[in-house]
């Protein structure tokens, strides 16, 4: 029986005033079936610091920014 536990995100929405809201999904697998999801949201207004978050969500924030 092997636990694992993944974090990615999973959904980013960008509105109409230039907010990105990100959308992260934690699943814990056992042997590759999950048994357990959660979800976490944040979002983000233009110009704050996103360097510390997934690339992807780096990319989509400076495309969304210009």
């Amino acid at each position: 029986m092997a636990l694992t536990k993944e974090t990615v995100v999973d959904q980013i929405t960008v509105t109409e005033n230039g907010t990105v809201l990100v959308r992260e999904i934690t699943r814990i697998m056992e042997d590759d079936v999950e048994i357990s999801k959660q979800y976490h949201r944040t979002s983000f207004e233009k110009n704050v610091d996103v360097s510390a978050q997934p690339q992807q969500v780096q990319d989509i924030c400076a495309a969304a920014w210009k």
